[in-house]
């Protein structure tokens, strides 16, 4: 038995546990429940340590126990929830108090988090009323408790985490929104076999104590009470495209001390309604009734994760609008007006315990920039640094620039004389001006969508963007996430490779890159035609059709994201250019670095990328520094868990009919993969005789491609906890690695047949060396995988090894070649290394037009033909059994009609 207590500050991250639970499948316990009063959330004399500490000696002790369970509605407590031992081998306790004394004797590993809201807020007013209080004294009138019952334990830690996320549009929530009386008949309750819920808040909006009349009402602070608990975010954090409002996850829980300590450094209420909601949730789209007192009024609100499915579930109701795109607090402050400003009240005189001076009354804010010395340069502890030295407005402003000569150079463009004269001139003399610093992925995603928004009011259809930067460095998944959020088209500049450059397996030779073609495409997106954008098969090394792409009202923005996005060949007929850095691309770099340390060898992060990545500062880098917005992705796709992918492996054997049975034949699909696997070791690395896993980095060439693995996933359990961290390079950057000493020590050949659903994705694998297939379930439910499994009868055969571990193991000693494969195997390994590091060293230099043609080349032509084969068998197979089952089928209700 395990207890993990994560200590969770105020508004820290109180996901963070749910974040651990779903990787290692524990038990969470919540202090929350242990809650013998509910007049204040932090109070430390309302949690009931004793019953807490009961309920863990007995889990530690291996008997089952019961927790008790709290209704903040009812506000007391309901009743009681079982737990047992047996299934909780690891146990998190979570909450304000987890590291208190009461509790750390019990503990086997202590995490305490800080940050978050917690931060955030404090940079909010400190920013807000400026220099006039201490750090002290606005910590102990926000968090009053935090410093003298919090803070001590957290000292305590054996890990600590500093948070800095704070809200996001990544997993963002679309909403549309009508009056009621556009619902026909019954449609509140279309989704049958859901129980309405109904919620009551108070929703109000705090005006900092030094605004103007004509403060934006972003920097108002909305509070939401809901029972006795309170939710707190800054400012309106929602983008409006179309007819959809769309908002992150932005609400963090805060105590009632919080919103006093506010109110008492003069913050005040402006304005405050009631919301009553009954809502009815299918698990993709949730539909609300919302009747706001103030208003008089109800509106529906169809809320969603997924844009497309929020909309057609809107047609399917048969709603077409009128939308309403306005906030509640818009609807009201149109109708009642902004309230008047009155004096805010004085600060307290009397000073608190640690104050560092007397305050009377805050003083103006924001004269100047530097009006307060920033939070992070201050000498504080750990458990109250803010990440951030200002705060940063919710939503920032875009500015344009002309290029007209009656301007100056960078001028800001006045747009109401300007776009009276000539629309089409003003269109083209106009521009983004660029953002002068660089952000982070979820500002730079927010931003993104801001500069379209704002380019599409000033300049109109199309607007075209391009995203630049190395592989590896978040291009695609920004560029989705983009589409997602204002609803437009995606085009990978690998759509226009030339089949004879993807042959030589050129991904990031500029010259791989049809032009013309691409310069015609856009030339007639901007220009309002229809236009036909290549698909490229990098399976087949060819082109495989064209597909169709129109600029309309409903999709004005078109999305070209690559490696060069950005060169200025391309640039020059774009309108938003976004150069995206970091991702996996760096975290090679310190793999890399870190695997040269381990043997003595300590090289730079730039020596490094001149060989890994021989391409990129020469052509690359050069062309990212025009960007209008630059972002730096610190997202870590490897270690976090958020991209978690859940796998159970098992050589027992499973029909194809079985597996059919188990997925939607409705989504159904299938295909046929051939790869090979190349595992990448630095010599001299100390093991213990053996080759694992973690001591290399594997290189997977599928479809013809080149892929990188470069940690090895968690095992927890049966399950293989995969972060979905494969991401394509060039043969280049795998002969770089070898040219920094990197030597090829293991090689799998495997053939996967494919099913899946879009929920579980099950690949049977027939690797060249073991005897018998293994097979995979990939989804990223947790539980759906598991069930998956228990229907295939696959519990009790499940293994976590690799496939690397599993061909090693199935060696005999004496027919291992001193790379630990079979001597056939090292033969055609190789031949494979020396056909990459020939086709590396051409493609990282002027190529010559008539290179002799490596004998590699042929084995894997001879692979594309065996996967065409597969497939063309796989095919057949598919139909027959569906003949089949179909006869069944007829067959059966034959038999019925006849009894």
């Amino acid at each position: 038995m395990v207890l993990l207590q994560l200590a969770l500050v105020v508004q820290a991250v109180l996901v963070k546990q749910e974040k651990v639970a779903s990787v290692i499948g524990c038990t969470v316990v919540s202090m929350e429940n242990y809650r013998d009063g509910f007049d204040e959330g932090n109070d430390l004399d309302s949690i009931d340590f004793n019953t807490l500490v009961q309920n863990l000696e007995d889990l530690t002790k291996g008997k089952d126990t019961l927790i008790p369970v709290f209704d903040y509605q009812q506000k007391r407590r309901i009743g009681s929830k079982a737990i047992k031992s047996a299934s909780s081998g690891v146990v998190i306790v979570d909450g304000t108090y987890a590291l208190h004394a009461k509790l750390r004797s019990l503990l086997d590993i202590r995490v305490a988090v800080v940050g978050g809201v917690h931060f955030s807020l404090l940079s909010k007013v400190r920013y807000d009323i400026g220099d006039s209080c201490s750090l002290d004294y606005l910590i102990d009138s926000i968090f009053p408790l935090f410093r003298k019952h919090i803070e001590p334990d957290l000292h305590h830690a054996q890990i600590r985490i500093n948070n800095s996320f704070v809200s996001s549009f990544r997993e963002a929530i679309y909403k549309l929104k009508c009056r009621s009386e556009l619902l026909v008949g019954d449609s509140a309750y279309v989704f049958q076999g859901n129980e309405p819920q109904t919620d009551n808040f108070i929703e109000m909006y705090l005006r900092p104590p030094s605004a103007s009349e004509e403060a934006r009402i972003n920097d108002w602070i909305k509070v939401r009470q809901s029972g006795i608990r309170y939710y707190l975010s800054l400012g309106d954090q929602r983008i409006v495209d179309k007819i959809y409002i769309i908002r992150p996850k932005a609400e963090f829980e805060v105590g009632r001390m919080t919103l006093g300590g506010l109110l008492a450094l003069g913050y005040t209420v402006v304005v405050s309604y009631k919301r009553a909601s009954t809502s009815v949730n299918n698990g993709n789209v949730s539909l609300s009734l919302e009747n706001i007192d103030t208003l008089g009024e109800t509106f529906m609100v169809l809320r969603g994760m997924d844009r497309k499915t929020v909309g057609e579930k809107a047609l399917g109701m048969g709603i077409n609008g009128p939308w309403i795109t306005k906030s509640y607090l818009e609807l009201i402050l149109e109708r009642k007006g902004v309230p008047r400003l009155n004096s805010p009240p004085p600060l307290l005189s009397s000073p608190t315990s640690n104050q560092e001076r007397v305050v009377v009354t805050p003083r103006p804010i924001r004269v100047t920039t530097n009006i307060f010395t920033p939070l992070e340069d201050l000498s504080q502890p750990w458990t109250r640094s803010p990440t951030k030295s200002k705060m940063e407005p919710v939503l920032a402003t875009w500015h344009f620039i002309s290029s007209n000569p009656l301007h100056t150079n960078s001028s800001i463009v006045d747009f109401s004389h300007e776009a009276t004269t000539d629309p089409a001139s003003f269109r083209d003399t106009i521009k983004l001006a660029p953002m002068p610093d660089s952000c982070d992925l979820d500002r730079g995603l927010l931003l993104s969508v801001q500069a379209i928004q704002a380019l599409l009011e000033n300049k109109g259809l199309p607007v075209i963007v391009g995203i630049g930067g190395p592989s590896g460095s978040g291009k695609t998944s920004l560029a989705h996430k983009m589409a997602n959020i204002v609803g437009c088209e995606v085009v990978s500049l690998e759509s226009y490779y030339k089949s004879e450059q993807v042959k030589d397996f050129k991904y990031d030779d500029f010259s791989s890159l049809d032009l013309s073609l691409l310069s015609k495409n856009i030339g007639d997106i901007r220009n309002g035609r229809r236009t036909k954008v290549p698909i490229f098969d990098l399976e087949t090394g060819a082109r495989s059709g064209f597909k169709e792409l129109e600029v309309s009202e409903d999709c004005g923005v078109i999305i070209f994201e690559g490696v060069y996005a950005l060169h200025p060949d391309i640039r020059k007929s774009l309108d938003f250019w976004i150069a995206v850095v970091g991702g996996v691309h760096s975290h090679l770099i310190s793999r890399v670095q870190r695997d040269k340390s381990r043997v003595g060898c300590f090289m730079s992060q730039n020596e490094i990328m001149m060989t890994v990545f021989p391409m990129f500062q020469q052509y690359i880098e050069p062309h990212l520094v025009h960007a209008h917005l630059k972002i730096r992705n610190d997202f870590d796709p490897v270690l976090s868990p958020e991209s978690s992918l859940f796998v159970l492996k098992s050589n027992k054997q499973v029909a194809y009919q079985d597996i059919l049975k188990i997925l939607d034949p409705e989504k159904f699909c299938s295909s046929v993969q051939n790869f090979i696997d190349i595992y990448l070791r630095i010599p001299g690395i100390p093991t213990n005789g053996q080759l694992t896993e973690s001591d290399c980095i594997r290189v997977r060439i599928c479809e013809g491609r080149f892929a990188l693995l470069i940690r090895e996933p968690i095992r927890e359990g049966n399950f293989i906890i995969q972060p979905k961290v494969d991401f394509d390079i060039s043969i280049s950057t795998v002969a770089g690695l070898l040219n920094l000493g990197y030597q090829a020590v293991a090689y799998i050949e495997a053939s996967a047949y494919i099913y899946q659903d879009g929920k579980i994705l099950i690949e049977v694998d027939h690797l060249q060396d073991a005897p018998s297939p293994y097979l995979q379930i990939k989804g990223v439910n947790k539980e759906a995988v598991a069930a998956a499994g228990s229907m295939l009868k696959l519990d009790g055969s499940y293994t976590t090894k690799s496939y690397l571990q599993i061909i090693l193991e199935g060696l005999p000693a004496m027919e291992r070649s001193s790379t630990g494969i079979y001597p056939q195997q090292a033969a055609r390994l190789q031949e494979l290394v020396e056909f990459i590091q020939s086709q590396g060293s051409s493609s990282a230099s002027e190529s010559s037009p008539c290179r002799e043609v490596p004998p590699m080349e042929g084995i894997l032509e001879e692979m594309q033909m065996r996967i065409r084969r597969l497939e063309r068998w796989h095919t057949i197979n598919t139909v027959l059994w569906t003949f089949l089952m179909s006869a069944l089928v007829g067959y059966s209700l034959y038999q019925k009609k006849r009894q």
